[in-house]
């Protein structure tokens, strides 16, 4: 089973992604240049009272050293560094058992230093310690002023990562139809929900319920102490928007500079997540048949009709395996993340249509990690875990069914998938969900500048406008881009990257509702 339903920069920006290092110091010295950490200070927050944090982890020292090299990418170079911060597992008991979460930072350029400027990527799921290294240069501008800072989120990578199936397992259940069609593919599907979630609570063990959004922007704001920040600058893509809001709702007065790009809709619960990205991924592939001379609804139902004939019947590929329809669908959603992807799905498109599913099933194999060893990376199972914390909501098998039709008129490719997806994705769940929606209202925080495209397929552009609604009047500053794909900062827009390096660099707040074309 895989999911799209809140992936960011996993699977559709992996490419842009590339690079990564371990989050374990190298040589153990202290860096001399590091910044103090301020006096301890309690945690605020609008929700109940927490309690004051020890000193033993406000005031600790990070020992930043060369970061090693990963499974699967090499050593960045000397200019990135990396390290570990002491966090409580449990935010409620501060004083209790610790967690370490691996950092990687690359240190201010020029001479006028703001502070530090934290990235999350998105997912959620994630590795920030992977992921910022290959970002930089579309950041270099910002780190003239900012020291860039990225984490893995607890949970993920290098920071107790959850590992909840072995890639045999992971393998094994790519046979399972995620949009069944008889009494015994429903059974089987649930089951094997169930049975991941059996994989993640047994590899998890107590960390399992502390992997939460709120728990990880809680650590955002140790953070913020121990790097010696008197304020929150912050980048946050896709998922990385909702942490964004979250952390802004419960430390409004920390919030400095903070961008948000491809905003999350926080008001949709996790059918309304569904439904928004069945209508942006049709919006997209509608964009997609336009750019190839296609009727949207005639090439739709070809696609469409595509789909029935691998779920009846899968497709061969040249290694060896079937292309099912559930591979199929993610091999679909890929390319779409970003224009420049559109050719690619033409090709495996037109291979799949003569009936080679070779071209589909590798772009599967690329959203889903899987390289060519088998192997399979993890930040599936992080963003499982993750979410599945977050999400209350549990629809039913009944329930679902009964909302499939909806979803295949919003997409007739993307909806059933979806739709299902809705059913077995926390079904069973082994700890409970713990909102319906996140709480991103930040009155009194300084302005929060959204960037939100109007054809990104993964987060619908309606999504930014209610995250500013929903952070506050003179909070939510809405920055609108006329583009394709999925993210806007770096994508080839110079009104936003201008926009958006005006407001981190110099403070500079665009007027609410500017739009570049």
């Amino acid at each position: 089973m895989a999911r799209f339903v809140r992936l960011a920069a996993l699977g559709a920006a992996a490419a842009l992604l590339a690079g990564g290092c371990s989050g374990a110091s190298g040589d153990g010295k202290d860096d001399k240049a590091d910044h103090p950490s301020p006096t301890a200070t309690p945690p605020a927050s609008t929700s109940p009272a927490t309690t004051a944090l020890p000193a033993s982890l406000t005031g600790q020292k990070l020992h930043w050293g060369r970061c090693g090299s990963t499974a699967d990418s090499p050593a960045p170079g000397r200019e990135w560094q990396c390290t570990k911060l002491r966090t409580p597992l449990d935010w409620s008991a501060p004083d209790g058992p610790t967690i370490d979460l691996a950092l990687v930072r690359a240190k201010a350029s020029g001479g006028e230093r703001i502070g530090s400027l934290l990235f999350n990527f998105g997912g959620p799921g994630g590795s920030g310690v992977s992921g910022l290294p290959g970002f930089a240069s579309t950041v270099s501008s910002l780190r003239e002023r900012y020291d860039l800072v990225s984490w893995d989120p607890r949970g993920v990578g290098a920071s107790e990562g959850v590992r909840c199936r072995s890639d045999k397992q992971i393998q094994a259940a790519e046979s399972v139809d995620a949009t069944p069609d008889t009494p015994a593919e429903e059974q089987a599907y649930l089951a094997d929900a169930t049975a991941f979630g059996k994989g993640c609570q047994k590899a998890a063990g107590p960390l399992l319920a502390h992997v939460s959004t709120t728990d990880t922007a809680r650590d955002m704001d140790l953070m913020r102490q121990v790097l010696g920040d008197a304020k929150t600058h912050y980048f946050g893509i896709s998922y990385g928007t909702e942490l964004g809001g979250v952390y802004a709702h419960l430390f409004p007065q920390h919030v400095g500079r903070v961008v948000l790009d491809a905003v999350v809709d926080p008001t949709a619960d996790t059918v309304g997540h569904a439904e928004n990205q069945a209508l942006g991924f049709q919006r997209a592939l509608d964009d997609y048949l336009k750019s190839t001379g296609q009727d949207p609804e005639k090439g739709t139902r070809k696609i469409a009709a595509l789909l029935d004939r691998i779920d009846a019947r899968p497709l061969p590929t040249s290694s060896g395996r079937k292309l099912t329809q559930t591979l199929a669908v993610t091999g679909i959603v890929l390319p779409l993340y970003s224009e420049s992807g559109w050719p690619t799905l033409t090709s495996a498109l037109d291979a799949a249509e003569k009936g080679d599913g070779s071209r589909l099933l590798e772009l599967a194999d690329a959203y889903n990690e899987r390289d060519a060893s088998g192997t399979y990376g993890t930040a599936a199972h992080a963003q499982r875990v993750i979410s599945c914390l977050d999400d209350k909501q549990r629809p039913t098998l009944q329930e679902t069914k009964a909302a499939l039709a909806r979803f295949e008129k919003i997409s007739p490719v993307f909806g059933d998938f979806l739709g299902w997806d809705t059913a077995g994705w926390c079904h069973d769940w082994p700890v409970a969900g713990q909102f319906d929606t996140p709480e991103v209202s930040a009155p009194g925080a300084a302005p929060i500048l959204l960037v939100g495209n109007t054809g990104d397929p993964a987060t619908p552009y309606e999504g930014a406008r209610r995250m500013a609604d929903e952070l506050g009047k003179g909070v939510g500053v809405l920055l609108t881009w006329k583009g394709e794909g999925h993210v806007a900062y770096g994508r080839g827009s110079s009104c936003v990257d201008a926009a958006v390096d005006a407001y981190l660099l110099r403070g500079t707040v665009p007027k609410d509702g500017t739009v570049c074309s």
